[in-house]
């Protein structure tokens, strides 16, 4: 009689993972689905979204799409409504989404500065606030019942929140406040058996840190702005040299690191911040 397969470690998990379309968020919600979780993507368009949702049904995972802009009022608590109506719970919330606008301070204007705080502070901060109704009446209710289930929260920081970065007094201000928010959210949330955590990337390949190329450079349009994303070779190869690994991290790599806190093996880490950079601390 041969042994049964053990069932993945977040079977029936209920996750949301925002900008999951592409990327990065893209792997996080894979990786989730492949060990088990039920998965709501967000993207703010329908096509990347919805081609996430196709590749965890073709591999046999469940998943839903929740298309809309991680910033516009409302979005949260339609975001959180999904996974309670698609799937009837809430244990994993992934903050992801996020976009860079870069300038040096004399060249960043409010509404640059602002649209980093918005995607990267207070999407988060909406998002965590919606789920933390149904979280606190899930954890009641399972305390009543003499049971204790872990929820885990991960927020995605950056080395530039930890370090700054030239250049990047936006970007940097806001992946810094969501340290801060990951920590108070830790304190906060412990009496409901929810770790709350932070992973920090390094330079990880992705659209935003693609390659630019002579005389074509690459932009994504975000609020009707065309913001201008992408590497110099040159600056590639400078940080190559300076990460001890020799090489920047894959969206598979940094799935990983995320995925590390959502896992039963993380139930007793909280408030920590993880630097997912290969060795690059500053």
């Amino acid at each position: 009689m041969s042994a049964r397969a053990p069932l993945p470690r977040l079977a029936g998990k209920v996750a949301l993972v925002s900008g999951s379309g592409r990327g990065i968020g893209r792997a996080i919600a894979s990786k989730l689905a492949g060990e088990g979780a039920h998965v709501v993507v967000n993207d703010i368009d329908h096509r990347p979204a919805a081609e996430t949702v196709e590749a965890i049904l073709a591999a046999g995972g469940r998943a839903i799409a929740c298309c809309g802009d991680v910033t516009a009022s409302g979005f949260a608590e339609s975001f959180v409504q999904t996974a309670l109506d698609a799937f009837g719970g809430l244990d994993i919330v992934v903050n992801n989404a996020g976009y860079t606008w870069d300038g040096v301070i004399q060249k960043t204007s409010d509404e640059q500065f602002e649209a980093m705080l918005d995607v990267h502070v207070k999407a988060p901060f909406r998002l965590l606030r919606a789920a933390s109704g149904p979280i606190r009446q899930f954890a009641r209710r399972e305390a009543d019942d003499g049971r204790r289930v872990q929820r885990k929260i991960v927020n995605v920081s950056s080395i530039v929140g930890l370090y700054g970065n030239a250049g990047q007094v936006g970007y940097a201000s806001a992946k810094s406040a969501l340290v801060g928010m990951t920590r108070t959210l830790a304190k906060e949330w412990g009496r409901y058996a929810v770790n709350v955590n932070c992973v920090a990337f390094g330079w990880i390949q992705t659209r935003l840190t693609q390659a630019l190329t002579p005389g074509s450079p690459a932009t994504i349009n975000v609020g009707g702005n065309e913001v201008a994303v992408g590497m110099q070779p040159r600056l590639q190869d400078a940080f190559a040299t300076l990460i001890p690994l020799g090489r920047a991290g894959s969206v598979e790599e940094a799935a990983g690191a995320v995925s590390l806190f959502c896992l039963p093996e993380s139930d007793y880490i909280s408030g920590q911040v993880v630097v997912a950079a290969g060795g690059l601390l500053a």
